[in-house]
């Protein structure tokens, strides 16, 4: 049935197996792993946990152990990107949160937010055009014969390539330095497809958008710098050296020096010129809408159709057709389950299954406008009545 019951909310007790077994009995079949593999990550979904987050953020010393991997205990990454993602903590929120942090840390933190930011305005210009090579070509990689990559690029046999690949298959969440790792390791070193690689993390991150994914990987891989991202054994030593010292192949590094890439040749990618960013309404356009359109963009209580009338009903729709050609990991679809089930604690709210257009289609929708193709196609199909800033 398209129709499905409320999620188990974390505010009035729900753990996140329970919210894992809401998402394997009611999604379970869309998910990579199927249902008998949902398992939550490493971050809790809902607008207490982001809140709760928020109120603990101190980044002091953030500039000197961002990059930090390992031991866990001693990294400075604050784990707010996947609030930030789903809209549950607004990115002006979190840069006011920081303003009395020492200089050099809040101005590295906020280059972080800027970046998002960034990135955003990107996605919102170019659109499905960020899954191509915005300046450069891809570089052209010679494997070496006998490269233990030469089936995967993440080979097992490297313990920091498969540790960290271990880590984003079960937290669903990483340091940025892990992620330039596999990104690098993936496309520069081991020549294989940008695309598949961001792809492969992009199901498993519960912080995953198409925009600042993407974009992360374009930057690596050099062909939106220009500039590949190198990959090699000194990262490791001075990120987490006890990764060196477990391997197998410490005496034998296939990582051990720079590696060979120069920069891709130039292509005519999408017009990066001057032009008008898309950024939606300036002022709410329409009104007297009868239900709320949620989307996976903006989740949090703050949602300005949301917040704009705390009796309207809800509805938040879980898109079959693009879930079911994603294949996400089920720990996202748990970060969604938590969050959604904590609004329907607190207010109307309907959840449902199908494809978007379908499920919502003949209905007086509020909506907030959001800055991805897939929110503006499906808006011109239901031609909400209130669109919100």
């Amino acid at each position: 049935m398209p129709l499905l019951p409320a999620p188990p909310s974390p505010s009035t007790g729900a753990t996140p197996t329970d919210v894992a077994r809401w998402v394997a009995a009611h999604l379970g079949d869309l998910t990579r792993e199927g249902p008998d593999g949902v398992a939550p990550g490493v971050v809790r979904g809902g607008q207490s946990a982001a809140d709760a987050a928020l109120a603990a953020l101190d980044v002091s010393g953030y500039a000197g152990s961002r990059s930090t991997v390992l031991p866990v205990a001693r990294r400075g990454a604050s784990r707010m990107s996947p609030y930030i993602r789903h809209g549950l903590l607004p990115l002006p929120l979190v840069w006011a949160a920081v303003s009395g942090a020492p200089t050099r840390d809040r101005t590295k933190y906020r280059d972080e937010l800027l970046w998002q930011e960034f990135a955003r305005h990107l996605y919102a210009r170019v659109g499905r055009q960020l899954g191509t090579e915005l300046r450069h070509a891809q570089p052209h990689v010679a494997v070496p014969a006998g490269a233990p990559w030469a089936d995967d690029p993440w080979p097992a046999e490297m313990n920091c390539t498969d540790t960290v690949d271990r880590e984003l298959h079960t937290d669903g969440w990483l340091v940025n330095q892990t992620r330039m790792w596999l990104a690098s390791q993936w496309s520069v070193r081991a020549g294989a497809d940008w695309r598949a690689g961001e792809d492969e993390t992009y199901v498993h991150l519960l912080d995953g958008s198409r925009a600042a994914n993407r974009l992360g990987w374009q930057w690596t891989v050099g062909t939106g710098s220009g500039k590949p991202y190198g990959f090699s054994r000194w990262q490791v030593e001075k990120r987490a050296p006890e990764l060196c010292r477990g391997c197998a192949l410490a005496d034998a590094c296939p990582i051990e020096q720079w590696p060979e890439a120069d920069t891709g040749p130039r292509v005519a990618g999408p017009d990066l010129g001057r032009a008008p960013v898309p950024a939606g309404p300036v002022e709410v356009e329409g009104g007297g809408a009868e239900q709320v359109w949620l989307t996976a963009e903006s989740l949090g209580t703050a949602d300005p159709a949301l917040a704009a009338d705390p009796d309207r009903p809800a509805v938040f729709v879980f898109d079959e057709p693009l879930l079911a050609r994603l294949r996400l990991s089920g720990k996202r679809l748990v970060f969604l389950a938590e969050t959604v089930g904590e609004l329907a604690a607190t207010r109307p709210v309907e959840v449902r299954r199908g494809a978007v257009d379908v499920e919502l289609a003949g209905r007086s929708l509020a909506s907030t406008w959001a800055p991805v193709p897939g929110w503006q196609r499906l808006a011109g199909r239901l031609r909400p009545a209130e669109v919100h800033p």
